[in-house]
């Protein structure tokens, strides 16, 4: 804490003690004046986080600063993954006209009940007179009917049958059950794991609509079936695809926190969800893998990568780092979502006596130039990874390199005392060599945005559940979320697939090898047409 001088104090002082508090108060003040400036930004930036927009696409600041950055479509659906804005009342929304032919094109997959409408011959008769008129084409318009889920109870009744004798006594054959002594059938398993890990539904919630329709199902009992059907049967196909994902060179990694509450732990530690999944490019066979682990260390990825040789593309946590220097097999490539986050967010904190010369900023320049690097990658959008690699090399590398040196001179110059433009320079440097990654190879995406897209069904979720209760459960849940999204990313639906691959799986469950996985996988093209989305859906 600063002395506080008396006034006899002062004017007892000589000239060279005034002008060395003078001095130590300048030196004080400067350094609260940048802490007051750095608790602004967090402020801002905190504001931001929970009133602002999620997106870092910058429009308009104060009526001049016209930002509209390049960044490519994922990220801007990954950005806005909690923010529903509506339109500005005064603004009148254009309105657009259908094309011609859309309405059919979007209903015809369905199946269609033609209803006839006519008139009887004896008004006919009233208006044109006996044999008057002759019948021109239908006026034909469609309307679609919605039949609410139909539950219906499978009584099974196996014949029995004994000798005249009553010594022999046989049974009729009988369908396997998924679990003995269970009334669950593959199509309510299906049903249940659609509701929960597709639509974020709560098992709580899905016992209440089970109730609704006089069916008494607790959650508890419906708990203990999805941890019975991961383990036993899931589980089977989650290896398998665990497997396939060592035969791709480029994968991607995140992860989130997530709160199981019978862990053996404290309450409220804190877990994660791990996620892996196949690169950008390969859009032909996408898998998506959850994995559930109580820590963050970098042991989780060494484990789940041990039997992988390639790159990883990851953001710039610790975890990776390590990884990449115990692991030579492995190379791990940076994200420039994340290098241009941070500039962003400056940007968007920025007070509004300042925004009006916001493009004089760092956090400006830093933005624009990683903008132009999106820019110019994205022209080369579904190249083959050896031309994109070749443009990467003669038209990226130099803006690039252009970028490091200006960040070194920023950082060499010490513009910066604190704040989220520093940390966005510091960042950027620290993690050049993962950055530069993308420039040796095609198949390198320049971030993981496909990653945070695939883990978006979990974050949306875990708001609604807010915890897991058990580890069991938590594996469940990360096997089957594991098998719905790869499903969703193959454009199947997910709860015709589930229901398909459970009937498949049960009728096997005495098998010793599982050749019959091949006819499953979510790309098979020996699955049955019922499985496969007509429509390509996105997720949001």
């Amino acid at each position: 804490m600063a002395k506080v001088y008396t006034k006899e104090e002062l004017n007892s002082f000589s000239r060279e003690t005034l002008m060395a508090v003078i001095l130590s108060m300048q030196d004080q003040i400067s350094q609260l004046n940048t802490n007051m400036e750095r608790l602004i930004e967090q402020i801002a930036d905190a504001n931001n986080k929970r009133y602002g927009r999620s997106s870092e696409k910058l429009e308009t600041i104060s009526g001049q600063m016209e930002l509209e950055l390049i960044f490519n479509e994922a990220e801007a659906l990954t950005e806005t993954l909690y923010v529903v804005e509506p339109a500005e009342e005064d603004v009148i929304q254009p309105r657009h006209r259908k094309s011609k032919g859309k309405r059919e094109a979007d209903l015809k997959d369905l199946p269609v009940e033609v209803i006839s409408h006519t008139m009887s011959e004896e008004k006919l008769r009233d208006v044109f007179g006996t044999d008057g008129w002759k019948q021109l084409p239908d006026e034909i318009y469609k309307r679609v009917r919605v039949q609410p889920a139909v539950y219906t109870v499978e009584e099974h009744h196996v014949a029995v049958y004994a000798g005249r004798d009553n010594q022999t006594i046989i049974k009729a054959d009988r369908p396997k059950d998924l679990l003995r002594n269970s009334l669950l059938t593959p199509s309510l398993a299906a049903s249940i794991m659609n509701a929960k890990y597709v639509n974020g539904l709560p098992l709580y919630r899905i016992s209440q609509e089970f109730l609704r329709n006089d069916i008494h199902i607790s959650r508890q009992v419906m708990a203990n079936w999805m941890i019975q059907c991961a383990d036993r049967y899931l589980g089977i196909l989650y290896d398998r695809l665990h497997r396939e994902l060592y035969q791709f060179h480029v994968l991607q990694a995140d992860e989130t926190p997530v709160m199981v509450t019978k862990d053996g732990r404290p309450v409220n530690s804190k877990s994660y969800m791990w996620i892996y999944r196949t690169g950008k490019s390969y859009t032909d066979t996408p898998i998506i893998l959850y994995e559930y682990q109580r820590t963050r260390k970098a042991d989780h990825p060494e484990e789940f990568l041990k039997d992988f040789k390639g790159i990883v593309v990851c953001d710039g946590y610790s975890a990776y780092r390590k990884l990449d220097r115990e692991n030579p097999d492995i190379v791990f490539a940076g994200c420039w979502s994340h290098a241009r986050r941070r500039f962003a967010e400056a940007l968007k904190a920025l007070p509004k006596a300042v925004q009006k010369n916001a493009k004089e900023t760092i956090a400006y320049e830093a933005v624009s130039r990683i903008a132009a690097i999106y820019h110019l990658d994205n022209q080369m959008e579904g190249q083959p990874a050896k031309a994109r690699k070749m443009y990467r090399q003669t038209n990226i590398r130099p803006l690039v390199e252009a970028f490091f040196a200006w960040a070194k001179e920023i950082q060499s110059k010490n513009q910066l005392s604190c704040g989220k433009t520093l940390d966005g320079i510091n960042y950027c440097i620290n993690q050049e060599a993962s950055l530069k990654a993308f420039l040796e190879d095609g198949d390198i995406p320049m971030d993981n945005n496909t990653t945070e897209s695939a883990l978006r069904s979990f974050c949306l979720h875990k708001h609604t559940w807010k915890l897991i209760d058990s580890l069991d459960g938590a594996n469940a849940s990360a096997i089957i979320y594991s098998i719905t999204e790869t499903a969703k990313a193959n454009n199947l639906n997910p709860f015709r697939y589930l229901e398909y691959i459970l009937t498949v799986l049960k009728d096997h469950q005495e098998d010793k090898e599982y050749s019959f996985i091949d006819d499953i996988l979510p790309w098979s093209e020996k699955l049955p047409e019922i499985c496969r989305s007509k429509t390509k859906t996105i997720n949001i």
